[in-house]
């Protein structure tokens, strides 16, 4: 008897997932549209072809998936761990993850968004710490409230993106492009280490 939970090259439309198990194990070829995970665990779990139209993730588990051609157009994730994960394993066709909603709350550490089309993403009050975003484009991006220490920037194109109250940066503004991107203080002093200026913390007045 097949006792997985939810079965390959199947097609799933509105319903809800909760405390699904699947470490180590794999999905092939589904497609899931306006569908709801809740406290889900996919770590290690190879996600291979499937799409997510509209769906949600709440409180999921999906360290170290590998998300071989999967697609994720108009998809949140919220209150979730998605650490370790290679998104360039991801389908990026026009119904790619170029339309991903966005992840809030989440935590991002250790992922790998290089050279990806990420114009507009979501990225609000996570911590992606040692996330790599070189050659991306984050245009328009929102990373409020968001912890980048050790992400990797260089020529990434942050045109318009909003940093404000992100924190933990550090973003070369010679070797990045950040036309109108917004920024805040006292976390945009760190732009300056790029720049060959000497900062003194007061002025000397005669």
């Amino acid at each position: 008897m097949n006792m997985k939970p939810i079965i390959d090259e199947q097609e799933y439309y509105e319903q809800r997932f909760e405390n699904i198990h699947l470490e180590l194990g794999e999905i092939l070829s589904s497609k899931f549209t306006d569908c709801t995970f809740v406290r889900c665990a996919f770590g290690a779990v190879g996600l291979t072809n499937c799409r997510f139209t509209n769906c949600t993730f709440n409180e999921c588990d999906l360290s170290l998936a590998q998300l071989f051609g999967s697609s994720f157009p108009s998809t949140v994730f919220e209150n979730s761990k998605i650490i370790g994960i290679d998104w360039t394993q991801s389908n990026w066709s026009n119904i790619g993850l170029s339309n991903l909603s966005g992840f809030f709350d989440c935590i991002l550490s250790h992922s790998t968004f290089i050279g990806l089309d990420l114009k507009g993403i979501q990225m609000k009050n996570c911590i992606a710490n040692e996330v790599d975003f070189r050659d991306a484009n984050l245009s328009k991006a929102n990373f409020q409230g968001t912890d980048l220490a050790r992400s990797l920037f260089g020529n990434t194109n942050l045109t318009e993106a909003d940093l404000s109250q992100a924190r933990n940066y550090d973003i070369d503004v010679y070797n990045n492009i950040v036309k109108q991107a917004k920024f805040s203080l006292p976390e945009a002093i760190a732009l300056l280490y790029s720049m060959d200026i000497i900062l003194k913390e007061q002025c000397d007045w005669a």
